[in-house]
């Protein structure tokens, strides 16, 4: 055996195998970025050092890591804290600091002490009559606003308001990262991507979108540790929030679909409709208009900021009336087409990866993309592209469209036009959508050549699988199904050597077409043999 053959079988054999239990991938060994940034704290760890082992685990780490990311985040709001939100139409703007939460707390009744679903908001609109997010942010910030002051200035109320919202935000967080740790075991400092993203520290108190982060990540947690039903749990509560994290259920469909694990999803869809329900049925009850304003006003808003249609309406100086059906017909063709990936895949993808694509494929054709819908996206790149230069390029596209946006803003709020007019607002759009769309592609590129996902590098299958981890196909779809078959097909070919004697050679000396295995021959006696037809001595000796 040569050494090049020795070491694709060794290489076979880990794939095989998988990895070696107990251990965790350090980012500083195979990131070359990573490698480059470990030199500010004194390089990669050498192999004698002691990782986990001290009070200083992978969670504890990322958790602080997050708070200071989160902090810097605070420290670049303070201009509108101080001034910003409440002097000054466009300070706020000019000083990108821009938060949806104090001015909710006045705008929809809370510092009146209305509540949420029931109340009419004080000044309510034909589209629009009572709080338009989901139930689960609504008591979110009920709770919120509890815990502030009902006395004094309305503009310090309003400081409290944000900052009580931005301490539970936190928290929220801190969650997210401690549950990313948990959802691939072995690389848990694949969750540096979330705890030092620039897109988290600027976006995080704009508005409550990571308290559907923080729930999505833990029913991914959940689902990774082989829990369907407590991953739905979260799931149904997630979508309580927002409603983006139902998507998780398409690539849980098809994934254990070809993976034939069907009562692992009925758990899950079933634990996450009566989640749903336990939150969102009593206000239904209570006040069925109130409840659906969410979903009425998601209807009727027209394109909005951060969205190609925007582009495409501005362009045209004219309104689509079909958007709705546009922006359905896309998306599930989008979905349709990661659908065919995940059955078609020469090996069934990661769930992470999945999760990724048809959130990622919601962003893009939505009719608006508001700054902080990057959330959504940060914890699932660190699980599903594990790499700092793409997500590195993909942040930078980010922070360039968070600048964008409220320059634009200024510019058009502003009589003295400071800021960037309509043309580079657009390019400030396609950037970010191009910076979406690349990290998409390398996912993509790692589902089709799945040694290219540093993921799997080791041997791993799908550490955020849970029971499809390592799980045998059931049912796939074009190459996976073609590839199948020909691995099927290759266990009854023969080879040259399996051949029985008398079948090696026909009467001229041709090998005959229809040579067949000499167990699928009946058997003889071998005295029955003809004597006067002897085998020659030059065919094979058979497979005895």
């Amino acid at each position: 055996m040569t050494p090049s053959t020795r070491d694709e079988t060794a290489a076979e054999a880990v794939v095989a195998e998988g990895p070696l239990p107990n251990t965790v991938v350090v980012p500083a060994d195979e990131d070359p970025v990573a490698a480059a940034g470990s030199e500010l704290l004194g390089g990669p760890p050498g192999r004698r050092a002691l990782l986990g082992v001290s009070w200083w685990v992978p969670a504890r780490f990322l958790a602080l890591a997050t708070v200071l990311t989160y902090c810097l985040g605070l420290v670049q709001k303070l201009p509108c804290y101080t001034s910003g939100w409440f002097f000054g139409a466009t300070t706020q703007y000019t000083h990108a600091c821009y938060s949806d939460i104090p001015h909710l707390y006045t705008a929809r009744g809370l510092a009146d002490g209305l509540h949420p679903y029931l109340d009419m908001i004080p000044q309510p609109t034909a589209d629009m009559k009572f709080l338009e997010y989901p139930v689960l942010t609504g008591g979110f910030m009920q709770i919120a606003g509890w815990l502030t002051p009902t006395t004094g200035v309305i503009q310090d109320r309003e400081r409290w308001f944000w900052a009580v919202n931005a301490g539970m935000l936190l928290i929220c967080a801190v969650v997210t990262v401690v549950a990313l740790t948990r959802t691939h075991r072995r690389r848990p400092w694949d969750a540096l991507l979330f705890a030092l993203a620039p897109a988290l520290a600027l976006n995080a108190t704009i508005n409550w979108d990571l308290l559907a982060v923080a729930l999505t990540a833990v029913a991914m947690a959940y689902w990774s540790g082989r829990k369907p039903v407590w991953a739905g749990v979260f799931i149904g509560l997630a979508t309580a929030a927002k409603l983006y994290p139902v998507l998780l259920l398409g690539p849980l469909l098809v994934l254990c679909w070809r993976a034939g694990r069907w009562r692992a999803f009925g758990q899950a869809a079933g634990a996450a409709v009566v989640a749903w329900l336990v939150v969102d049925l009593p206000i239904m009850l209570a006040n069925w208009a109130g409840w659906a304003t969410f979903y009425t006003f998601s209807q009727t808003r027209k394109e909005d900021f951060g969205s190609f249609w925007m582009i495409l309406m501005q362009d045209r100086n004219q309104a689509l009336p079909t958007l709705n059906t546009w922006i359905a017909v896309l998306l599930v063709v989008c979905c349709l087409g990661i659908g065919w990936l995940a059955l078609s895949a020469p090996r069934r993808p990661r769930f992470a990866q999945l999760v990724f694509l048809v959130v990622a494929a919601f962003v893009v054709t939505n009719k608006v993309y508001s700054p902080q819908y990057v959330l959504w996206l940060i914890p699932l790149a660190a699980l599903a592209r594990p790499r700092w230069r793409d997500f590195l390029i993909w942040q930078a596209c980010e922070v360039l469209y968070y600048l964008g946006i409220w320059s634009y803003l200024a510019f058009i709020g502003d009589s003295k036009q400071h800021g960037i007019g309509q043309d580079w607002y657009h390019f400030a759009v396609v950037l970010h959508l191009a910076g979406t769309l690349y990290l998409c592609g390398m996912v993509v590129r790692d589902i089709l050549r799945p040694d290219r996902d540093p993921v799997r590098w080791d041997g791993s299958d799908d550490p955020s699988g849970g029971v499809l981890d390592f799980a045998a196909d059931a049912f796939v779809l074009g190459t996976a199904r073609r590839l199948r078959e020909e691995e099927s097909y290759a266990e009854f070919a023969l080879a040259p050597t399996d051949q029985p004697a008398w079948a090696a050679t026909g009467e001229d000396g041709d090998q005959p077409a229809w040579a067949a295995p000499e167990d699928a021959l009946p058997a003889q006696p071998a005295e029955s043999a003809p004597e006067s037809d002897p085998a020659p001595e030059s065919a094979g000796t058979g497979s005895a």
